[in-house]
């Protein structure tokens, strides 16, 4: 967060740590308060009641989001005309981890159709200049992808936009949404990204994942968790 990487996945976190260290060096006054009269117990036991639900729907989502569904080539049932590789954030103008990650993915992918084209999108991060669909184009090309086979969307700030950017982009390039896209994005995001795709117009799609660093899989995955409820509650799948 300090260096800019701002998102609910460590600011949530964050605000329960600090809560939680309040809440323990206050705890004999704290219990003693909603141990009377009734309808103090009353509300300590709804919130552990409901504390223990949220945390259950936690983990029912990670143990659903650590299978990754990643989906064969095969699935389309057309060929892949276009790779659309997804940002996920950058460090001072260059590739986060996570974003690496995906990149690395992007070129195995690139390899493996050397027909297809390479459709990178993301906009500008917070408190950033350069846009990330920049920052993968120029990774790719530096990793020995042809500039000719790279195509940037530079306005996307979400999930949702990555597509619907993307696809707009695409038809001016001649690329019809029910022709065959293979989606590039990190393990945790394939479910969702899919389904946004769909959404978006997207009918053949693929999707190839990227494993998360260790130490971001879990601040990724309950990030991801309060995305598939924002991204239900936005109708954006």
């Amino acid at each position: 967060m300090w260096r800019g990487v701002f998102h609910f996945g460590s600011f949530f976190p964050l605000t329960v740590g600090l809560a939680l260290v309040l809440a323990g060096s206050n705890w004999l006054r704290l219990r003693n308060w909603f141990s009377t009269p009734t309808w103090r117990r009353w509300l300590w036991r709804l919130g552990w009641s409901a504390t223990l639900a949220w945390v259950g729907s936690v983990a029912v989502f990670f143990w659903h989001i650590q299978h990754g569904y990643q989906t064969d080539l095969a699935s389309i049932g057309k060929p892949v005309d276009t790779i659309l590789i997804l940002g996920s954030g950058t460090l001072d103008c260059q590739a986060s981890p996570t974003l690496a990650a995906r990149l690395d993915a992007g070129i195995i992918q690139a390899q493996r159709l050397p027909q297809a084209m390479i459709m990178v999108s993301g906009g500008k991060d917070w408190r950033r200049d350069c846009t990330e669909a920049q920052i993968m184009g120029d990774y790719l090309r530096a990793h020995g992808i042809p500039a000719a086979r790279i195509w940037q969307e530079e306005r996307s700030t979400s999930t949702y936009e990555n597509f619907a950017f993307s696809s707009a982009l695409l038809q001016q390039y001649g690329v019809r949404p029910e022709q065959g896209l293979l989606i590039v994005t990190s393990d945790f995001h394939s479910l969702r990204s899919a389904r946004i795709a769909q959404r978006a117009g997207f009918r053949h799609t693929a999707s190839a994942s990227a494993e998360t660093p260790l130490y971001l899989r879990y601040n990724a995955w309950l990030r991801e968790y309060f995305s598939f409820i924002s991204g239900y509650l936005l109708n954006e799948y």
